[in-house]
């Protein structure tokens, strides 16, 4: 294929699996809005509710190792094209939903699609751009969407529900869903066929994937149940079990679901370290920046999802200009800079924590927070992919995902307990104050947490930033900026 032709095709794909981005970040957020509505119209107890939200994230959770290895192995487009085909099936499941079990079922598949369709989509970037430059580029395209898909699924709720019904909110994947498909079918090139033999790990994948679907469950009904309920220590207890037999599977199977020999890999060890950190702090602030906009200051979803232009806008910025800065100046500079950067920023949040601050006091440390948060984004998946052969970038890719995800189901359950502390029994007024007290406390100790994730960066490699072939640069800049 002539360089002419391959551009073209390239920045086609290029915006194919950042458009899936955007689809699966858009997911995350679109359904918290219409929680009440499908709650009253659905029977569902208020305390029930959240299970329409914990279903996905138990199921995504569960099974990115198995989605990573499954794009590898099965094919990454085949993968990709199934992701979507899960989404818009399990979506419009989701809309025409009778009962809470078939609401819960269908978020429970869309959970998996999310599994299959985020490394997929990582995979078939890091193989398809070339390791540098390109690659950067292309991350920071793709992380500007997902930050575009979050602001999108806060508004995009808020507006379907108000106007059409919580049904809506499942419906609007469907097309998506299937376009995007579709226009893969024509655009992604076909998986090669042959190639060695490889057999795929049965014992290692049902051992990993229910083992971290059950760490996962626990620690998402841990706060919602309590610790010590038997059936979330029951799951503890279990999924240690089951990971302890994943482990020990590995380490004699001829062809494993996750080689260990990949964590030799300083980039790719420190790269999941990283994500894990990221989503501990950063990941968890919008939930804590929900809770002070809504339950503190009175805002409705609405007003809520307008509120997060501001760092959904600064953490676009900073995807991109994680991309420069990777290139110029090296991983390890870049993730310091950002962690530096978030942490401040996110310091300087806490003084638009108070019962009766306003938003104008938030917005300087959303900005600056933000960008910090977009710069580590890029940064840290250009981590997590340096150093790996192509045939294992689905696996990196999930590994560094089930980081993601058990990162943020950890980070929120540490941090509302705290949060929760001296709000037990309290009502009104005072119950207002000790939740904004709470959250001061959990902005302090995520900005905190930044910085141990700035130490942890220092351990990579003091390297030089790449510079890209002449050639290759020229056609890299013009395929990816216009």
């Amino acid at each position: 294929m002539s360089a002419a032709t391959r551009r073209p095709r390239l920045g086609w794909t290029l915006a194919l699996l950042a458009l899936a981005q955007l689809i699966y970040a858009l997911d995350l957020n679109i359904v918290f809005v219409a929680l009440p509505e499908i709650g009253a119209d659905l029977g569902f107890p208020g305390q029930t509710q959240q299970l329409v939200v914990s279903a996905y994230v138990v199921f995504a959770g569960g099974f990115l190792l198995l989605g990573g290895r499954a794009a590898d192995l099965l094919g990454r487009r085949r993968m990709f094209v199934l992701a979507l085909a899960l989404y818009a099936v399990s979506s419009l499941a989701g809309g025409l939903a009778p009962s809470p079990a078939t609401i819960i079922a269908a978020r429970a598949v869309q959970g998996i699609g999310g599994a299959l369709l985020l490394p997929s989509t990582l995979s078939l970037i890091n193989t398809m751009f070339e390791e540098g430059p390109q690659r950067n580029r292309a991350l920071a395209v793709w992380g500007g969407a997902g930050a575009s898909g979050l602001t999108i699924g806060a508004l995009l709720g808020g507006v379907l529900t108000e106007n059409f019904g919580w049904p809506a909110v499942f419906y609007v994947n469907v097309p998506l869903a299937v376009l995007v498909a579709l226009a893969a079918l024509a655009v992604i090139p076909r998986d090669p066929s042959g190639g060695r033999r490889r057999r795929f790990d049965l014992p290692g994948s049902l051992t990993a994937t229910t083992g971290a679907t059950l760490l996962v469950f626990a620690l998402v009904e841990g706060p919602e149940e309590g610790w010590a309920n038997p059936l979330v220590v029951g799951a503890f207890v279990l999924a240690a079990a089951l990971l302890a037999a994943f482990a020990a599977i590995e380490r004699r199977s001829a062809d494993p679901l996750m080689p260990f020999r990949l964590f030799r890999n300083r980039h790719l060890t420190i790269g999941l370290s990283v994500t894990f950190i990221y989503m501990a702090t950063f990941g968890v602030l919008p939930y804590f920046l929900t809770v002070l906009m809504q339950s503190v200051h009175g805002y409705s979803a609405l007003e809520t999802g307008l509120a997060f232009l501001v760092p959904s806008l600064a953490i676009a910025t900073g995807t991109q200009l994680g991309e420069r800065l990777t290139t110029r100046i090296g991983l390890r500079a870049t993730l310091l800079i950002g962690f530096a950067v978030g942490a401040a920023g996110t310091a300087g949040m806490a003084v638009g924590f108070g019962a009766d601050a306003g938003y104008g006091l938030l917005v300087p440390g959303l900005i600056v927070s933000g960008v910090g948060q977009g710069v580590v984004w890029t940064a840290m998946w250009i981590a997590a992919a340096t150093g790996t052969a192509a045939h294992e970038q689905g696996v990196a890719n999930g590994i560094n995902s089930t980081a993601l995800n058990i990162g943020n189901a950890i980070g929120l359950a540490v941090f509302t307990a705290l949060a929760d502390i001296g709000t037990g029994g309290e009502t009104g007024e005072t119950l207002r104050t000790a939740t904004a007290h709470g959250e001061l406390i959990v902005v302090l100790l995520t900005a905190a947490g930044m910085v141990v994730g700035l130490l942890v960066s220092l351990v990579l490699p003091r390297s030089a930033a790449p510079a890209p072939p002449a050639a290759e640069s020229t056609d890299s800049g013009r395929l990816l900026t216009g």
